[in-house]
């Protein structure tokens, strides 16, 4: 997939602007193209220059909605990205589920969804803002946000020469990635009390993968004793991305390094091992740790934290682009709203975020279920009625009206966190 970025060079970047993005991923480039689409000054800050690795590499189908707002979807069902039709899970013992068809519920194209390289993903995002009136500034670091007292009035930047400047605004949107620039400034972070997980993944060329609607599926494989589970998501170019998840102790307090790790787990997984049988092994490998955490407030004074600068859940059901992507839609919508009223204030510009931490928090308690050994197959087996329900919150459909019906009954079965250890706090408050 080619691209043709515009950039523009340190040499022009504006003293003032309306808004200042910090990161071109997903968050920051969907707040930065709305907030354009809107006729709104806006500057974005990326220090790398893309396209760059990057993990995260399979949608959810609900981010149909926000790449057609957008406008990117004709490049996406251009693409070469591998359809994805289905989730499926199979357990330590190798049984596999039947498969959950987004379709099954929703006959609508938006039912099927893309497994994506991010470095081709995020560079097709990225254009697109450029297209759409953003000025893109990629080689260009956000040393520091501005602050008058609690109030953002801009940033100070490191152009590619070396050089720093500021750069002042009515809005920063922090879209830092995990590395959660502001959330680190005011002590914000908050890590999830329980999932402290880390994972180890490579990639593989020629593995196995399944025929017709299945091919793009992905798929979730427990370890043997459920110590730790695979991703196993295909790619272009006959590749598979494939990644063990456990609890940090469990990963990373043994003797060897992270190919001994990952080769170890596969040998507690058959149904990995014969799949990566006939592959061969293309990357060398990666590993992160403590990735599970939110912010204790979404929006202050003139500023905003979107995507994984705001929080990330688990990779376990893919919800890190969906709530990326969603959280950039939602806050440059709040950010429009409060520029138009001369508001910029938390209240105003935070007034998205009890909204999506309830979309958030139905996600972590299905995040929390599955780590509880729950079984889903079993579960709609036993409630065929809550099938629905289930597969509303595999698709990202987090804010639909009675989705959340399904949480009593599976309190049954499994221990849930309760909504209050996690999304309680006024994220919109100062």
């Amino acid at each position: 997939m080619a691209f043709m970025t515009s950039l523009h060079d340190g040499h022009d970047i504006p003293g003032s602007t309306e808004v200042v993005v910090i990161g071109g991923g997903p968050a920051g480039s969907t707040a930065a193209t709305i907030l354009a689409q809107y006729g709104h000054r806006v500057c974005l800050f990326e220090r790398e220059r893309f396209p760059r690795f990057h993990i995260g590499e399979s949608l959810m189908p609900e981010t149909y909605w926000t790449l057609h707002r957008l406008g990117v979807l004709d490049q996406m069902k251009a693409s070469a990205f591998p359809k994805k039709y289905s989730v499926q899970f199979v357990s330590d013992t190798g049984k596999e589920s039947q498969p959950f068809y987004f379709f099954e519920i929703n006959p609508h194209e938006s039912s099927q969804t893309w497994q994506v390289w991010r470095a081709d993903f995020d560079r097709m995002l990225l254009d697109n803002a450029a297209r759409q009136g953003v000025r893109v500034y990629q080689g260009t670091r956000v040393l520091d946000v501005l602050l008058d007292g609690d109030r953002a009035r801009g940033v100070r930047i490191q152009i590619a020469q070396g050089q720093t400047r500021e750069v002042t605004c009515q809005v920063v949107v922090d879209a830092s990635g995990q590395s959660t620039l502001l959330g680190n400034k005011l002590k914000l972070r908050v890590p999830d009390p329980k999932l402290r997980k880390g994972a180890v993944w490579t990639y593989y060329r020629g593995a196995r993968r399944d025929p017709g609607l299945d091919e793009g599926a992905t798929l979730v494989l427990h370890v043997r004793e459920k110590k730790a589970w695979f991703w196993y998501i295909p790619l272009p170019n006959d590749t598979v991305s494939v990644g063990v998840v456990g609890s940090m102790d469990y990963l990373f307090d043994r003797p060897g390094d992270h190919e001994q790790i990952f080769y170890e787990e596969v040998e507690r997984c058959p149904t990995v091992k014969a799949r990566l049988a006939c592959g061969q092994r293309v990357s060398g490998f990666f590993a992160t740790r403590d990735f599970s955490y939110r912010c204790a407030r979404a929006a202050g004074y003139g500023w905003v934290l979107v995507g994984d600068a705001f929080g990330f859940l688990d990779p376990i059901y893919s919800s890190g682009v969906f709530l990326a992507l969603k959280s950039g839609e939602l806050a440059a919508d709040a950010i429009h709203e409060g520029l138009t009223l001369g508001d910029v204030g938390p209240e105003r510009l935070g007034r998205w975020a009890p909204r999506f931490l309830r979309g958030m928090e139905s996600m972590r308690k299905l995040v929390y279920a599955f780590y509880e050994g729950f079984s889903f197959g079993q579960f709609v087996h036993t409630h065929p009625e809550y099938r629905r329900h289930l597969v509303d919150l595999l698709v990202g459909d987090l804010f639909k009206e009675g989705v959340t019906d399904i949480f009593p009954v599976m309190e049954r079965y499994v221990p849930l966190p309760q909504t209050h250890s996690w999304a309680s706090a006024e994220c919109g408050k100062a």
